[in-house]
């Protein structure tokens, strides 16, 4: 593999290089590299010279996303055992967490399926790394540890998860943030929210919902929507993601830090998505609307002052784009049938009737 040291050292000259023993190239880990965010990381981290190495158990990724020049475990992130002995043999200088069953919806309705794949998992991956005395992790953690806050969303605001899943993902950074501590170990939580764009899942029915909106109209069918479709996002697309979770490796200043990653800029309504996204694939049907999914946060979204701040964060790339890029991958995947691949554990007049009767 070709280092590319050149690159790398202007990077790290500019923002304040501070991982212990640095050396010209690290051996990388990452959790998830099948999934959309860790194999653009992944991408990234190649192209900046380093060595990478990943696990997926493929519940939410395509193993075609994986690049070519990783070494790559077909291992789940419970897999302690397997993963403590890849990390001695594989000598891992850093840890990106990216792994997770994000199903912040689907938890309120199958909370051990996705609780075990998020906290437990993120435990089992922490444990591992501490172990082997891996240099700095990085976790990948979510909006949805702030709850129904007041938004935009700030790293010093107190979280007030809503659902399980949002109060598993504050629980793993809670216990990240204690036994690196007592160990000495650096550590940054990424707090990524609504990332988009090509390699996202999207026959996924519970999840994802710009792809399941552009996957639905190819298909000529009607998207869905839940409430009155006013709920108000930020959408990231992957691109400007990925530079500042790379930064967040290597630079002093995110060391011990919680970092909203995701533009601020300008909100949207769901309602407004799927008329964006129409209009760019020339759908001229109707979204079919559903009642309120239980405990949805109705406005969700962040400030980035802190990334700009520490990491020189920037947005350059339009939800224009972020649309064109995904419905451009969608076609290229092909058409598929939504997969509808796990249990629902609690069945009630609660749940969603799309999934209950597999409507999406």
């Amino acid at each position: 593999m070709k280092h590319n040291n050149f690159s790398l050292l202007n990077l790290f000259h500019s923002i304040e290089v501070d991982v212990k023993d640095f050396k010209n190239y690290m051996n990388i880990f990452i959790t998830g590299i099948a999934g959309f965010l860790g194999s653009h990381l992944a991408e990234e981290c190649i192209k900046n010279g380093h060595k990478v190495f990943g696990n997926d158990n493929l519940i939410g990724g395509y193993e075609d996303n994986i690049p070519k020049d990783v070494f790559y475990s077909n291992t789940d992130c419970n897999n302690y055992e397997k993963l403590n002995e890849i990390f001695k043999l594989k000598k891992i200088d850093i840890l990106y967490h990216c792994a997770a069953t994000a199903y912040e919806g689907f938890s309120v309705f199958s909370p051990n399926f996705v609780t075990k794949n998020i906290f437990q998992s993120s435990v089992s991956v922490f444990s591992a790394a501490i172990n082997n005395n891996i240099k700095r992790i990085i976790f990948c953690s979510s909006m949805a540890r702030y709850g129904k806050i007041n938004p935009p969303f700030t790293e010093d605001s107190k979280p007030d998860p809503v659902d399980p899943y949002g109060i598993a993902k504050l629980a793993a950074e809670k216990v990240l943030i204690n036994l690196c501590e007592l160990n000495n170990i650096e550590w940054a939580v990424a707090v990524p929210h609504n990332i988009v764009g090509p390699r996202q899942k999207y026959d996924d029915p519970y999840r994802n919902v710009m792809s399941i909106i552009i996957h639905k109209m190819l298909k000529n069918e009607s998207p869905v929507i839940y409430g009155d479709g006013e709920q108000k996002r930020c959408f990231s697309f992957i691109d400007d993601c990925i530079n500042p979770l790379y930064k967040m490796m290597v630079s002093k200043k995110a060391n011990k830090q919680i970092i909203n990653i995701g533009p601020d800029e300008g909100t949207i309504t769901i309602n407004e998505l799927v008329n964006l996204c129409a209009n760019h694939i020339g759908y001229n049907g109707k979204p079919k609307y559903f009642k309120d999914r239980p405990l949805e946060v109705k406005n969700a979204f962040c400030s980035s002052d802190k990334a700009r701040k520490l990491l020189n964060y920037k947005t350059s790339s339009s939800i224009q784009k972020a649309i064109s890029e995904t419905t451009k991958y969608i076609k290229s995947k092909g058409i598929k049938n939504f997969e509808y691949n796990f249990d629902i554990e609690i069945n009630n007049n609660l749940t969603p009737k799309t999934w209950k009767d597999k409507i999406i």
